[in-house]
């Protein structure tokens, strides 16, 4: 399935109202488990859970230069 461009999956447990989901994003793999008999709202807490990696990941700084590089000169 995918959400907002991240591909995830939901699968059912052994154990009867227990979801296992995972996703990744970049280099980093998300696991977890919910709970809940209805697996629409298991895949809907999943994609709120990618939504709020997607903004995390949206807040984090990126790298900058330094603006200190050296400039060869003719001359």
């Amino acid at each position: 399935m995918m959400h907002k461009g991240v591909e995830y999956m939901v699968a059912p447990t052994a154990t009867p109202g227990i979801w296992k989901w995972q996703f990744r994003i970049g280099d980093q793999v998300k696991t977890g488990r919910t709970e809940t008999k209805i697996n629409l709202l298991a895949m809907r807490r999943v994609q709120l859970r990618i939504d709020r990696e997607l903004k995390k990941a949206e807040a984090q700084p990126t790298p900058r230069r330094s603006g200190r590089e050296s400039v060869a000169t003719a001359g």
